[in-house]
């Protein structure tokens, strides 16, 4: 006969089974049975989780995100019903619209319940479906375990992305004999499409009659891990590549083929060659309105192929000459294989110009600045250059995260944590504390003072776990960026952007957490020393210039070569 357990118990089991080791929750009332089922196995000898306790369930999503983003692992959310699941929903659609693969398992009131308006009563289902890759409501306790790989499954494979089960109080606490699961396929999900070997001889046809081709590197490769398969299609054909905000970390920064930072705030350079190459390669991107700039115009004289896995990112943005839907790790080396060997020696020597135009007027004024306040772009640029190699990057969501993004080292891949699709403000700190959990490497998060406040009450989580996390706040007393956007595009009217911000010494000191703050530039170095040799969570708080402004900028709506050095 069968063991019999509780579905509570049986979700522990599906969880292990699927190789889960770090979950990062928030218990309440509808999911308590899972919370005493989680007791006995964070402790003792059938310890196999760590759970991190957060001070707030949208921070358990985020923190859920950085860890999937930089162990290349499901990132695991427990939480509550009624607010508790929707206060996750923030980060569901933040890890949807990036692509992160998590499953946020929230509790829900039994199912005799439902429909009448109980206590705390959600429909999280109907709420999370537009926003997940797929949410399901686990009414018996005899589905835990199909339901639970069917989810793992789902999150990790094909495009990743989040899914959410909601889990009635009913079938915690049913018992069910206890058969492990496991779900490697779904009827009319196609995870992988099959490779059509035409559409790449097309593609390398293109590449081959190329005279100015020019890649355009996103997510997708490392979603895929294809770094490597990235690095010898590249070389192999001679072809520079701009990477996108989320794909940094894809092709390393001091690789010679690499030619900058696509999009909005990117390398001059590279934004402005998207206008002039005559073959545009696009592997696992999506187009983002923040890197094309105004469609209508864009790249119109090139000649576009478009790598992806997803085919509903197929002419979704950008009309493509020649689509191969596939993963990009089985894409890149097929199309490899028949691409010439080539040098673009010419091509590749035409991007110096405007690298050091950029480097004169942008780029040496913004980090090695000779007097007045300090810049976010020197400090980022003084932790940069002393973070060991392969350091991870968090940021949260304004200037701090274009400044950051810019000048920040990625040697390494899955280097990058930050919020792309969304945006979302106090991403930052919990998504760091996530990362700390998935990685031994050293994690940086960059916050400016309105998203560090946002999502001030993590301090607590960093506290309790005391995680190794360097919180550099850039604090320049402004909603910097859209204080930007007003003095650019609103005649300088400053509504509401101005911040009164509290004492952050005080706040580091009532947390325990080392604090320095620097006001002088001749200060920083040996601050950021400092923070990176120090054992556990410090803060770092950096009095920036109030007008400080990222740039180049390509104003909102317009051509990708209207790019801006100067305002």
């Amino acid at each position: 006969m069968k063991e019999k357990i509780t579905g509570s118990k049986a979700l522990m089991r599906a969880l292990q089974a699927e190789g889960v080791k770090t979950i990062f929750g928030y218990p309440g009332g509808s999911i308590m049975p899972t919370y005493d089922a989680l007791f006995d196995y964070t402790r003792g000898e059938k310890k196999c989780f760590d759970h991190i306790l957060v001070r707030h369930e949208q921070a358990a999503v985020h923190a859920a995100e950085g860890y999937a983003r930089v162990s290349g692992e499901v990132g695991v959310a427990l939480v509550t019903s009624g607010p508790g699941a929707t206060n996750t929903l923030t980060g569901v659609a933040d890890a949807m619209l990036d692509s992160t693969p998590i499953v946020v398992i929230a509790g829900q009131v039994a199912i005799s319940a439902l429909g009448t308006d109980a206590f705390q009563e959600v429909d999280l289902v109907g709420v999370a479906q537009p926003i997940s890759k797929w949410s399901y409501q686990i009414r018996r306790a005899e589905d835990v375990a199909w339901a639970v790989s069917r989810a793992f499954y789902i999150a990790r494979s094909g495009r990743p992305g989040p899914v959410v089960l909601d889990f009635p109080r009913n079938a915690q606490v049913e018992e069910v004999e206890w058969e492990p699961c496991k779900v490697d396929y779904v009827r009319s999900y196609v995870a992988y499409p099959k490779l059509d070997m035409d559409r790449v001889r097309e593609a390398a046809e293109l590449i081959n009659n190329a005279k100015r081709p020019l890649a355009l590197v996103g997510q997708g490769v490392e979603l895929g891990n294809a770094q490597d398969e990235l690095k010898a299609f590249l070389e192999k054909a001679d072809i520079p590549a701009g990477r996108t905000m989320l794909g940094l970390s894809a092709l390393p920064s001091d690789h010679p083929l690499n030619v900058g930072m696509l999009g909005m705030h990117g390398n001059y350079a590279v934004n402005l060659k998207e206008q002039e190459c005559d073959v545009l390669i696009a592997i696992g991107m999506r187009f983002s309105d923040r890197v094309t700039g105004n469609t209508k115009t864009y790249a119109k004289q090139a000649k576009i192929i478009h790598l992806d896995i997803d085919r509903s990112e197929i002419d979704k943005n950008v009309k493509t000459d020649v689509a191969v839907v596939a993963d990009c790790k089985e894409s890149l080396p097929a199309l490899t294989a028949l691409v010439n060997k080539n040098k673009h020696h010419e091509w590749r020597q035409s991007f110096g110009e405007l690298n050091r135009k950029e480097l004169t007027k942008v780029i040496e004024p913004a980090i090695h600045p000779v007097q007045g306040p300090l810049l976010m772009g020197e400090v980022v640029n003084a932790v940069a250059e002393q973070a060991p190699r392969g350091t991870v990057l968090v940021t949260d969501v304004g200037q701090n995260q274009l400044f950051a993004t810019r000048y920040f080292k990625y040697p390494v891949k899955r280097s990058i944590c930050t919020s792309g699709g969304l945006g979302t403000m106090g991403y930052g700190m919990p998504a760091a504390i996530g990362a700390t959990f998935g990685t031994e490497r050293t994690v940086c998060c960059f916050m400016g003072d309105g998203g560090f406040q946002m999502c001030i009450e993590e301090l607590g989580t960093i506290m309790e776990q005391q995680v190794p996390v360097k919180m550099i706040l850039l604090n320049n007393n402004y909603l910097g960026n859209v204080r930007q956007w007003q003095d650019m595009f609103w005649m300088r009217r400053k509504s509401f952007t101005k911040m009164l911000n509290p004492c952050y010494q005080l706040i580091a000191q009532g947390y325990g957490i080392d604090y320095q703050a620097v006001t002088d530039r001749n200060d920083l170095a040996a601050a950021v020393q400092k923070m990176l040799a120090t054992p556990g969570p410090f803060i770092l708080e950096c009095a920036i210039k109030e007008d400080d402004d990222v740039l180049p900028m390509t104003p909102p709506g317009m051509n990708v070569n209207d790019m801006m050095l100067e305002v």
